[in-house]
């Protein structure tokens, strides 16, 4: 059985591990811990899955912003998402990205966007930004670059460009 909560202090070398071992690289660790270092940072958005005592993935939503021709309007990314190796392909990371949008939407966001797998992220209901005219500052392709309303027209009449945090340029 799997718990999800939100990070601890005690967590942090764990979710270092965790991220590091799922990508293979420390990137995506440093990432963590450089959002963690933001003011707007909020520790009930950073979400850890437990088995038996063991932490084994960890999701993290981030204030970012999209630059619309009215003003900078707040959305979410969702960044990283890392599972445990021999714990990848059980639901967890699933799990995490359910019980995370529920968090987010909780708290009162409208809008959450990730760059990622299509054939993971669409079984969540998010699609292509492009086609609700968001633009992302990396050159990826329009169907990894994607967005989801938690409010149902959040994104009525706003477009423009998303602009990440300061810990994204160093990805």
């Amino acid at each position: 059985m799997i718990k999800i909560h939100s990070e601890s202090l005690t967590d942090y070398a764990d979710i270092f591990e965790v991220n590091r071992l799922a990508f293979g690289r420390e990137n995506e660790a440093i990432l963590v811990e450089d959002i963690r270092r933001l003011p707007n940072f909020n520790s009930a958005l950073s979400l850890v899955a437990i088995a038996s005592d063991r932490l084994v993935g960890h999701i993290l939503f981030s204030e970012i912003a999209i630059a619309a021709p009215l003003g900078d309007v707040t959305a979410l990314a969702l960044a990283p998402l890392a599972v445990l190796p021999e714990f990848q392909n059980k639901g967890i990371g699933s799990q995490l990205v359910r019980e995370g949008l529920q968090q987010c939407q909780s708290l009162g966001y409208k809008i959450v966007v990730v760059l990622g797998h299509p054939n993971f992220y669409t079984r969540f209901g998010f699609a292509p930004a492009i086609n609700k005219g968001l633009r992302s500052p990396f050159p990826v392709p329009d169907e990894a670059f994607m967005v989801l309303e938690l409010v149902p027209e959040a994104l009525t009449g706003i477009s423009g460009m998303v602009k990440y945090s300061s810990p994204f340029d160093c990805v």
